[in-house]
């Protein structure tokens, strides 16, 4: 059997730098400085001792196994795809997608990049930090149709007219991190809903930017500022407009955002794969991933 060729190589691809940048969001200073904590979870989590025998790896370099799974996150190409262009079958890509993506996920926890999954974790986090204000919204992502008619309603989004899945994200609107990243939900649920069951609760004091989804939800202890909604039969006052105008231009940094997360193909194309609990991490993922760029080229706050 003829031996497959690997086409993509980090030694390379360093050498072209919107190519990089292309196929894995990062500069070439930010991807090797993020390999020194992939090689480090990596040890961690496989272990690093060559004498325990086994199969040689088929990505042999540290450098390589981050492109692959920073090129999957970025591109979201079919397993087939990506098979061929690291010499690989479809199944070892397969397995890989996923390896790879627990290391990666450690390597950003342990760089402090991940964002909060808990309240209580991200009010912690948040009275550590200079305080900010912040902003709050939805986000909803495109799922393959579910064969069932349960998940069929649950997951049918009468916004978007598809299929989706939804999280919640808490974002600073000066630093432009995710400060928290809700679990992930069907569809369905309104933003509001959501918000309820996650018990959303933040620092005293914090100003906090939402649009009007939001209507009714209380968040104790802090300044909401939500755009007026034009009374039924009636028309908001010059006032009123102008406010809103102003919350809509705070709060559009969010949206901003939210955009740099879905640089990642993955949370922004139709979610194919089937792992069970896979599509909340390929949002953790993306949102670390922000986090990641946004800490290496935005050092003012």
């Amino acid at each position: 059997m003829k031996i497959k060729k690997i086409i993509l190589s980090y030694e390379e691809l360093k050498l072209e730098p919107k190519a990089l940048i292309a196929m894995t969001s990062l500069r070439q200073s930010e991807f090797e400085a993020l390999l020194v904590d992939f090689t480090v979870a990596w040890n961690e989590t496989t272990g690093s001792d060559p004498s325990k025998g086994g199969r040689p790896p088929v990505i042999k370099t540290m450098a390589d196994r981050l492109l692959f799974i920073l090129f999957y996150l970025k591109t979201y190409p079919l397993q087939e795809v990506i098979a061929h262009l690291f010499g690989l079958s479809q199944p070892q890509a397969n397995f890989l997608i996923h390896r790879f993506s627990a290391v990666l996920s450690k390597a950003l926890e342990a760089g402090g990049h991940r964002p909060a999954r808990l309240t209580d974790e991200m009010t912690a986090r948040l009275s550590e930090e200079m305080p900010q204000k912040l902003g709050i919204d939805g986000t909803e992502r495109r799922v393959q149709r579910p064969q069932d008619p349960v998940g069929q309603r649950g997951h049918y989004s009468g916004k978007k007219k598809c299929h989706t899945v939804k999280n919640s994200l808490i974002c600073g609107l000066e630093d432009r991190q995710v400060k928290y990243l809700g679990p992930t939900h069907e569809g369905k649920k309104h933003d509001k809903k959501l918000c309820d069951e996650e018990d959303i609760r933040l620092p005293e004091g914090t100003e906090l930017y939402r649009d009007s989804a939001y209507q009714g939800h209380e968040v104790p202890g802090t300044t909401v500022h939500q755009p007026k909604k034009k009374p039924r039969g009636g028309t908001l006052s010059a006032e009123d407009k102008a406010e809103n105008r102003f919350i809509s231009g705070i709060r559009v940094i969010v949206e901003h955002i939210i955009a740099g997360i879905k640089r990642c193909r993955i949370v922004k194309d139709v979610f194919r794969n089937t792992k069970e609990g896979f599509d909340d991490l390929a949002m953790e993922l993306a949102c670390s991933l922000h986090n990641y760029r946004s800490s290496c080229r935005y050092q003012s706050y």
